[in-house]
């Protein structure tokens, strides 16, 4: 059985480290790559094209034709892994490996050998790592931070690090529903979890592990209006799953910012 890792790309032409990939994976027979291609308008699908071609048996491709935003590239490549029988766990990193595999592997050996069905990269090391990041952008996050326990009632440190790993079984739990928001998905699956098994099985379910490195890459693809725009897509998920789910709202309808993609957008998969 194989451990599956999505790689949401979006106009990565030029930052995709093509040799980290091919090499990581020829190396690596208990894993498999899938790239999800967001409707990039750069020579991304090209790129994707040629490390497949370089081992075909271990890298598949799902193309999203239009930009539809990291929730929907990770809800579709969880979608196409899940149907492949030798599938047994379930990830994504950030295509920039900012998260590096080692640490990924890391959460993979957590997640078999305590038998846990989540288990993601925290960015809060306490020192012992090498995580470097802008001081504005570590401030901005911290505060962010704030307002995301308040709506999760969690104690999780770092819900937004794009490091995790899941357990097949719950994979349906997880990404079944479309995600109201593009880019802070990452709250809407644990508000999942604790719906789905309550508050104290969620925390016993899963684990929150510090990363041995990671690294922000500048050219980010949330952009300044994005950010600005964080506190009120918050409110907006806190509102669909607190109170609208108290009155049996349906998860992925949404109620006041009509702009917010639900629809699943057409796919072109290469296996």
């Amino acid at each position: 059985m194989k451990t599956g890792i999505i790689i949401p790309c979006y106009n990565e032409e030029k930052r995709l480290d093509q040799d980290a990939f091919v090499n990581f994976i020829k190396d690596h027979s208990d894993y498999h790559l899938c790239f999800v291609n967001d409707g990039s308008k750069d020579n991304t699908l090209g790129v994707l094209q040629s490390m497949k071609e370089a081992v075909p048996t271990r890298i598949s491709i799902v193309d999203v034709k239009k930009n539809s935003g990291k929730a929907t590239a990770v809800r579709a490549g969880a979608r196409f892994l899940y149907n492949l029988e030798n599938i047994s766990n379930i990830g994504f990193i950030d295509a920039d490996l900012s998260t590096d595999f080692r640490d990924f592997k890391d959460l993979v050996k957590t997640l078999e050998r305590e038998d846990k069905l989540v288990v993601f990269g925290s960015r809060n090391s306490g020192g012992k790592g090498n995580i470097e990041r802008n001081f504005l952008r570590g401030l901005f996050s911290k505060t962010i931070k704030q307002f995301i326990l308040f709506i999760l009632g969690l104690p999780i440190r770092d819900t937004q690090c794009g490091a995790k790993v899941f357990k097949r079984s719950v994979v349906p739990v997880v990404y079944q529903d479309a995600f109201l928001s593009k880019w802070l998905f990452d709250v809407e699956i644990f508000l999942r979890l604790k719906k789905t098994f309550g508050k104290e099985q969620t925390m016993q379910f899963i684990v929150e592990q510090p990363l041995m490195r990671w690294v922000h890459v500048d050219d980010s693809k949330l952009g300044a209006k994005d950010a600005l725009q964080i506190p009120m897509r918050l409110a907006h998920i806190w509102l669909n799953y607190n109170v609208l789910a108290f009155f049996n709202a349906v998860y992925a309808a949404p109620i006041t910012d009509f702009s917010l993609e639900t629809s699943t957008p057409e796919l072109a998969i290469a296996a």
